[in-house]
């Protein structure tokens, strides 16, 4: 009777234990949130580019375009990532100072008024400096008005708008026990600096090519990688654009084609599509130009798609 109960209490130990360990390990997978798949034209079903990775309890979100934050809001409360709450979004790393990718730093930045004692902090190319600093002028007239207010208005941090910025050059730029972070230049036109980033956690290997056109750097920084997620235009449709257009796209993006050579090149787990000029293409046809040079896995992002 006492062996049988040792058995059972050990073999209950070992269940017990497998649970914990699945839980654990579920917990500490990296999850990459898609926050924005869109580019400065206007689109109600895509926001400007946000991409979130998300390993051991924080989430680390890249560019910050218009629409961002409220999706971070939609994927907390649709996908239970309190990591996502943008009180609590502690790290934001930005690719270059185009409009669409920086327009809800002020957004994230002004949402921490109230418990948070950590600032925001900001990462990204030359000039971040000289934006945070308007920025934080523009903030601090409601600053003013906010602590001449009520008791009832509960702003517990009167400069709780103040992110730290922080101005890079290529290399690794953040790392902790969870997260290394590396910044690389890439090609995007007359924007100077424009940067990729590699992330690298427990389990996983990132790039984000940011805005970019065809970059062999990027490829290598890219081999191997668990998930490629790359900006893309339709090349089959460029030649539908103005001559102006033409080649500003071809010297500034990435036709599919082009994602196609670096994907032969890095040969990533997954590539993920997103920043999407479809030049009135659908979502099929540019995942099937890619697929024409390409054999691997290939998908297009939309808003809050989880990988």
């Amino acid at each position: 009777m006492k062996n049988r109960f040792l058995r059972f209490s050990k073999a209950l130990f070992f269940t017990l234990s497998c649970t914990l360990s699945i839980f654990t390990l579920a917990q500490d997978e990296t999850r990459v949130v898609i926050l924005g798949t869109g580019t400065p034209v206007p689109d109600a079903d895509r926001t400007g580019p946000g991409v979130a990775i998300i390993t051991n309890g924080e989430a680390y979100v890249f560019d910050a375009g218009g629409g961002m934050v409220a999706r971070a809001v939609q994927a907390y409360e649709q996908h239970d990532l309190p990591e996502l709450y943008p009180q609590d979004i502690k790290y934001l790393f930005i690719t270059h100072l185009h409009s669409d990718h920086i327009h809800d730093i002020a957004e994230l930045s002004t949402h921490r008024w109230w418990g948070r004692q950590q600032r925001l902090s900001v990462y990204g190319p030359k000039g971040l400096h000289t934006y945070m600093e308007n920025l934080h002028g523009m903030a601090a007239v409601e600053a003013d008005i906010r602590a001449a207010g009520t008791p009832e208005q509960l702003v517990t941090d009167r400069h709780g708008y103040l992110s730290v910025a922080h101005e890079i050059e290529d290399g690794i730029v953040f790392s902790n026990n969870d997260i290394t972070i590396e910044a690389f230049s890439v090609p995007h036109g007359e924007i100077r600096p424009a940067y990729g980033y590699k992330v690298t956690t427990r389990d996983k290997s990132i790039v984000i090519s940011g805005d970019t056109t065809y970059s062999e750097e990027l490829a290598e920084k890219a081999e191997g990688a668990d998930i490629l997620i790359h900006e893309v235009y339709s090349g089959d449709r460029l030649s539908q654009q103005s001559e102006f257009w033409q080649q500003y796209h071809g010297s500034s993006h990435t036709s599919a084609q082009q994602v196609a050579d670096i994907a032969n090149i890095a040969q990533p787990g997954l590539v993920v599509l997103y920043h999407i000029l479809f030049f009135n293409a659908s979502k099929e046809e540019i995942v099937a130009e890619v697929k024409r040079r390409y054999s691997g896995d290939v998908v297009m992002a939309d808003d809050l798609d989880i990988f």
